[in-house]
């Protein structure tokens, strides 16, 4: 089990290359050998090591983060396509927030940028606090409740 974790990356990439490329003799050695090169090449560029402490956790979070992008694809659709009738309020929103895992984090921005009419504005690492540019913000615990509890809640179980 302990190797396991250094053998994902070079099976996922022989993996893709067998799906790309096709199933021959060839590319199965070239593959194999490109899969375990370019992993050790990766080795100096990742010195934290991410480890998924609960997967049904990371499941269910992916599951709220496309209920959220769906949503979210409809309220930006009805701004844009219906701007008379619904009158949007931009704005920047300043949000603490306790995680710090490195992985952690990058996975917050991948969801906020996923998510249309939110932006992650900017990143304060002396005060830890998120700055998101949200395209209708009428409501800013909605906000505040939906990226510190719906989203940084779990993250912070899952990667810390």
């Amino acid at each position: 089990m302990k190797y396991l974790r250094f053998t994902f990356l070079p099976l996922l990439l022989f993996f893709l290359w067998l799906l790309l490329n096709g199933f021959s003799t060839a590319h199965v050695a070239l593959g194999a050998v490109l899969a375990i090169a370019l992993s050790v090449a990766a080795i100096p560029f990742r010195p934290i090591r991410a480890t998924l402490s609960h997967p049904f956790l990371a499941l269910r979070l992916c599951w709220h983060v496309a209920v959220d992008i769906v949503k979210s694809n409809y309220d930006v659709g009805r701004i844009v396509l219906f701007t008379q009738r619904a009158e949007p309020t931009p704005g920047f929103l300043p949000i603490p927030l306790t995680l710090r895992d490195p992985h952690g984090l990058a996975a917050l921005a991948c969801i906020i940028t996923y998510t249309p009419g939110t932006v992650w504005a900017g990143f304060d690492e002396s005060t830890h606090t998120l700055t998101l540019h949200i395209l209708d913000l009428k409501d800013e615990q909605f906000w505040l409740d939906t990226i510190q509890k719906r989203y940084q809640g779990p993250l912070i179980e899952i990667f810390e």
